[in-house]
């Protein structure tokens, strides 16, 4: 026994030993890839020995002596901190995913070649200005200038990620660049989904009904549509709503989770220290590490700083010192679906105007890691490409012998925007910026704009023009075949709309409707906003004139206007009506809930009890409303919508029928459905977090959900790679964090501000920024996360423009020298 003993202990010991030199390996070949910012490397590409100087938050302030090699230290600093992110970006926009990942992303690959944005992307390389063709040559440049560092210098594959999956990196293109710049106007586009949905909703519920539940924004109202049923025949309701949870690496998120954003500027004459103002924070889904990446580039124009996005070349939102601008999505309704009519005696050909047409063709070859290669024969109808049914469940408002494509801006293989966006961080002027905004094609954006002494919005990207006598106005899919749905052209850039100098000195935008103008040049009849809009207000008009702290406050906020005008709605017949109950009862733990929610703000703190119980209460509340009518289709309702339950509470057009459970004999009340969701979500809340009520704290119910795409999932591995914060706000304050409204964590915050920035004219140098995780795409990085908790307790970095400033306090300095010039690493 004792021999046995003695050997069962020696290969213990003898199996940690091998844990912890595996595990030592394993650190030694990921810390290989860790850039050293102190190096001095010598690379092809630039024209003059150049420095990336990074300040102490590891922000690379890059200096080079022409506007080429300071785009080519752009893209070398990107591929040191990035290049995980920006290789997967790209092959997601090439369709090249399953390369990788095998069959788990073939869908997303397929969906990909279909539309076809890395071809396009390719095509528009020749229709960029000579500057532009510049940059991205050069800063695809830098990118391969740091690939050929890591292959020669052996630093650990440039990323720690590709050690687990395939090391294959192919160089740099400029056509990369602009592909990433489309998977962004993909990533916020909503308008599909929403057509979509709204087709399926109005197969399901009468005009009136679909109203309230896919209400219009505040404004002039819009004449009735027609019914999908009689615009599309042959559509039967569908109640097949199955579908598998989006992949991580698929950039189609679903419409509750497409591009949002706060923007607003002051005039001098409303600025306390007479310069003028701007406050940006841009949302997009949360990731590890953000899509965000800080830079400054001294350009022979003068400095540029902001946010940009790893594989551009450019400063998406920032300032120089002249002029600052910000970004909002500005929902312009650039998608239209079609339902093509196939030819029944030859399927490929499709109905057109004049007639069957062919379907433009062409097989493109998937390579599955692990199985064999697949083939996909793309189609393109004149409207656009031929989408698969089980996209955003088209299938389900495609009747039989119909296929269903898209038209849409960012379709182009003439598409100026990244022309646009780099003319436009060179502008010296308000009116400068706007005329380099024509260029803007997809996505379409607001820009807001501040110089020395004026603001201004101006909503950018090519606008359709429809027909005055289109079927739906763009709301509804419609048959490709009849020329009034047709697009016409494009709208004069002119017709964007435009804000100059406003009289009262304050403009912003919360993705809320900027324009009432009557059909086709309405812009949208779908927006982002209607809640946070009117918190806005009242904190800018609180003010006669404002700080930079004041804007930093604002886009910190987070008391709820929805909370607010809907609770007394939604309680007014319960608060303090409940007869005495003994503890431990429902009927007195909804007392309690009452109680609390009666003495508060609104304040969605992530320290309260209140956010979660209003939250839960809500939730559950449009789950009981909608269930009965509208059954399995209501799981695509994941967010509540706040016109709905205002227009249910206050009877509008008779919505109070929704109180009323259908499959019932008697008739319900709202008071009684109101008083049943919440004893629904304190039950729920009572089995998910247990304890009192006065214990619960929103914070941990609305963590920031910073995972990483590919091994945020993996065991072990996710507790290291996936950064999770416990946040304030909600899905309709001002610091906007939206929740995931699935699974077991309904309020887990999974978009939100992974940029914020606010510029302060009167002195540019004491402008802010910050981002939601780090610099660095490495997880061994101290610069992976450092810049997180910051974000989380509403923090900035210093946002200059001085070089000393940047280099006194520089955690490193890179030296790129041309190769034959020098010494180097």
């Amino acid at each position: 026994m004792a021999f046995a003993f003695r050997w069962l202990l020696r290969a213990f010991f003898a199996l940690v030993v091998l844990v912890i030199a595996g595990l030592s390996f394993a650190y030694y070949l990921a810390s290989r890839s860790l850039p050293d910012y102190n190096a001095t490397w010598k690379v092809d590409g630039p024209t003059a020995p150049l420095e990336i100087i990074r300040d102490q938050a590891n922000v690379p302030h890059i200096f080079g002596k022409t506007d080429r090699d300071v785009y080519y230290g752009l893209g070398f600093a990107h591929a040191q901190d990035r290049l995980w992110q920006m290789t997967m970006m790209r092959r997601t926009a090439e369709g090249r995913l399953s390369e990788v990942f095998g069959s788990r992303t073939l869908k997303v690959d397929k969906l990909m070649r279909r539309l076809d944005i890395y071809a396009l992307a390719q095509a528009s390389f020749a229709v960029q200005d000579e500057a532009t063709k510049e940059a991205l040559t050069a800063y695809a440049a830098g990118v391969n200038g740091w690939l050929k560092t890591v292959n020669e210098n052996a630093l650990g594959r440039g990323a720690p990620e590709f050690f687990m999956f395939s090391r294959e990196i192919a160089p740099w293109r400029p056509a990369d660049s602009l592909a990433i710049l489309k998977l962004m106007g993909l990533q916020i586009s909503v308008h599909l989904e929403e057509e979509v949905i709204r087709a399926r909703t109005s197969l399901l519920l009468p005009p009136e009904r679909v109203r309230d539940i896919l209400p219009d924004a505040p404004g002039e109202g819009v004449a009735a549509l027609p019914e999908y049923a009689r615009l599309v025949p042959g559509v039967e309701p569908s109640w097949d709503t199955a579908s598998a949870a989006p992949d991580p690496l698929s950039p189609f998120k679903g419409r509750f989770l497409a591009g949002a954003s706060n923007a607003w500027a002051a005039a001098p004459s409303r600025s306390a220290s007479g310069g003028t103002l701007l406050a940006n924070d841009p949302h997009l889904p949360f990731t590890a590490p953000t899509l965000w990446y800080l830079a400054r580039l001294e350009l022979s124009t003068g400095g540029v700083i902001g946010g940009t996005i790893p594989g551009t070349p450019i400063v998406l939102t920032g300032r120089s010192a002249k002029l600052g601008w910000g970004i909002t999505a500005s929902y312009m309704d650039d998608q239209d679906v079609y339902i093509e009519k196939l030819n029944p005696a030859n399927a490929k050909e499709y109905l057109t105007p004049e007639g069957f047409k062919p379907f433009k063709t062409r097989d493109s070859i998937i390579q599955v890691k692990d199985s064999g290669p697949v083939t996909v024969q793309l189609q393109w109808t004149e409207n656009g490409p031929v989408l698969p049914p089980d996209h955003y469940n088209l299938g389900a408002v495609t009747p039989p012998g119909h296929v269903a494509s898209v038209a849409w801006t960012l379709l182009t293989g003439r598409d100026t925007t990244m022309s646009a966006a780099r003319a436009l961080q060179v502008s010296g002027s308000i009116d400068e910026a706007v005329v380099a905004g024509s260029k803007y094609i997809a996505p379409s954006l607001n820009l807001v704009l501040v110089d020395r002494e004026r603001i201004a919005m101006k909503t950018v990207g090519a606008m359709p023009l429809r027909a005055a006598r289109h079927q739906s106005k763009g709301r509804l899919p419609t048959p490709g075949w009849l020329a009034q749905n047709r697009w016409q052209g494009i709208a004069n850039y002119s017709a964007n709309p435009e804000f100059i100098d406003p009289e009262g000195g304050i403009l912003g935008n919360t993705n809320n409707k900027t324009v009432d103008r009557p059909f086709p040049f309405h812009v949208s009849y779908f927006w982002g906003d209607t809640q946070r809009i009117n918190r806005w207000r009242k904190l800018m008009q609180n003010r006669k004139v404002h700080t930079r702290e004041s804007f930093i406050e604002a886009q910190l906020d987070t008391v709820s206007f929805t909370a607010r005008s809907l609770l007394p709605l939604i309680g007014k017949d319960l608060w303090f009506t409940g007869e005495a109950a003994p503890e431990g009862t429902p009927d007195r733990r909804r007392q309690k809930a009452l109680a609390l929610l009666a003495s508060w703000n609104g304040e969605m703190n992530e320290h309260l009890p209140e956010p979660l119980i209003y939250a839960a209460w809500l939730r559950a509340l449009q789950e009981r409303l909608i269930r009965d009518e509208m059954g399995p289709l209501a799981n695509k309702f994941t967010q509540v919508e706040p016109l709905f339950i205002e227009r249910v509470f206050r009877n509008v057009d008779g919505a109070g029928v929704w109180c009323d459970v259908v499959q019932s004999a008697r008739v319900e009340t709202c008071a009684e459905i109101s008083r049943l969701a919440l004893d629904d979500a304190l039950l729920w809340i009572d089995e998910r977090y247990g304890g009192s009520l006065e214990s619960l704290r929103w914070g941990d119910a609305h963590q920031a959900t910073q995972d990483h795409p590919v091994l945020g999932n993996v065991p072990v591995l996710k507790w290291f790679v996936n950064i999770r914060q416990s946040t304030s706000g909600g899905d309709n304050t001002l610091m906007r964090g939206v929740t995931s409204g699935k699974g077991r964590d309904p309020f887990q915050n999974v978009h939100g501000a992974g940029y914020r920035g606010v510029y302060d004219f009167a002195d540019p140098d004491s402008s802010v920024f910050i981002t939601s995780t780090g610099q660095s795409g490495h997880p061994l990085s101290r610069f992976y996360d450092n810049l997180g908790e910051l974000w989380r307790r509403g923090e900035y970095i210093p946002m200059s423009l001085d070089a000393d400033l940047a280099r006194a306090a520089a955690v490193g300095i890179t030296r790129l020298e041309p190769a034959g010039t020098g010494s180097g690493g």
